[in-house]
């Protein structure tokens, strides 16, 4: 009997079918990211449904769905795609973050509880037993629940990577939370989640109701925090703009449904071979 969390199933067969064909995620990246000629957060959105038609294609024990813009307001958890495992009828959401290298959002902390319940604490906690308190909390004990797949980029170096954040491990290693009030361009306070050798691992921002959603919640740094990561990819994969796929969007968008079938035809057609010459 398998008693692995059913996300940490996923993200390990995710890892295991990359390490063996890399070609289908080279391609999948390199289109996700060639998005960003089109609009600075067009790849964001496109990524969903990319990474769900992914699974679906080339993961044939798992099916994904994506959850859609529409059902936002319905949302029970912060979820982007839904992942099925096929031979184990497990069900778990998952959110994806697309974000270059550097900050990375976690979590929006929607209900505005992880700041405030910071703040009822002082502002320098070494005491571990009071760190295990704040981290029981529901405020942050919801997060565990929240299954994140980060797709990283350095736009400049034409390199990507897809990696988990080890919030387990992050939990364990907590040896000092400190208020930050002061630095460089700060507008409101954070809260810093550093190890017992003073290294980052992440932070708490501004949670009240009046801050947006890139205002507050739990971020880390992918940069300073990379000992808290599992590359998924096992490291980064160099991708490239792929310009007739800019132009193919173009062109659809003012054609017909008919042409777009008959475009699908071929496009289907691709896959399969993609698939093959991948030994998939």
């Amino acid at each position: 009997m398998n008693n692995q969390n059913p996300y940490k199933d996923f993200t390990d067969r995710f890892k295991l079918l990359l390490s063996k064909h890399r070609q289908p995620i080279t391609i999948t990246l390199s289109n996700i990211f060639t998005m960003r000629l089109i609009g600075n957060k067009t790849h964001g959105d496109l990524a969903e449904i990319a990474i769900a038609e992914f699974i679906n294609q080339y993961m044939y024990d798992f099916r994904s769905i994506h959850v859609g813009k529409e059902l936002f307001r319905a949302k029970s958890k912060e979820e982007d795609i839904q992942i099925i495992n096929e031979i184990t009828n497990d069900k778990f959401p998952v959110s994806l973050k697309a974000y270059g290298h550097g900050s990375l959002q976690l979590s929006t902390d929607k209900n505005f509880r992880m700041f405030p319940r910071l703040e009822e604490e002082s502002t320098e906690i070494s005491d571990q037993a009071t760190i295990q308190h704040i981290l029981s909390d529901p405020a942050f004990t919801g997060f565990g629940d929240i299954n994140v797949l980060s797709l990283i980029y350095e736009e400049k170096n034409f390199r990507c990577n897809i990696i988990v954040f080890d919030w387990e491990l992050a939990k364990s290693e907590i040896a000092l939370i400190t208020k930050v009030v002061k630095g460089k361009g700060r507008k409101h306070p954070i809260y810093r989640f550093d190890d017992k050798n003073g290294n980052y691992i992440c932070e708490v921002r501004y949670g009240d109701a009046e801050a947006n959603a890139l205002q507050r919640g739990l971020w880390t740094h992918t940069k300073r925090a990379e000992s808290y990561f599992e590359s998924i990819t096992s490291g980064w994969i160099d991708y490239t703009h792929n310009h007739a796929l800019v132009k193919l969007f173009s062109h659809a968008l003012v054609s017909s449904e008919v042409g777009h079938e008959i475009a699908l035809e071929k496009i289907i057609e691709d896959i399969a071979l993609i698939k093959q010459k991948s030994g998939i």
